[in-house]
């Protein structure tokens, strides 16, 4: 490896509290891992889903919870926080086959008066040690 490669590298490492180098290796297989486990669109996954809206939004927030209705055998649970008097943050706990996931994270995200939205895509464990 190139020193100056190695050199960033251990900076990184510094910066992210990692112990050891083997430490930060074996999270960055792991997140190619996750990563490609998601690529089938039948893999059994979970993630979360982060939408911030408008609080106020006509009929807004029966929309999404319509949506997470609709599909309940993949919404594990949501967390709604308000950030202020007029924006809230829900995190939504979503698992099933990736490509009904990254669905139902594009529909909600989509809705009418989402202002930012965002999945993370993590991994049940079975596959990846």
């Amino acid at each position: 490896m190139e020193s100056e490669l190695l050199k960033r590298f251990d900076s990184l490492l510094e910066r992210k509290h990692y112990s050891s180098r083997s430490e930060a290796i074996r999270d960055l297989i792991r997140r190619d891992l996750v990563s490609e486990e998601w690529t089938d669109p039948d893999a059994d996954v979970i993630g979360t889903i982060t939408i911030v809206y408008e609080h106020h939004e006509h009929e807004l927030a029966s929309a999404l919870a319509d949506l997470q209705h609709r599909h309940h055998s993949q919404v594990v649970c949501s967390t709604h926080v308000h950030l202020d008097e007029h924006n809230c943050l829900e995190v939504i706990i979503v698992r099933g086959a990736s490509q009904r996931v990254r669905s139902i994270s594009d529909s909600l995200i989509a809705t009418k008066g989402v202002k930012h939205g965002g999945l993370v895509c993590s991994t049940t464990g079975r596959d990846v040690m």
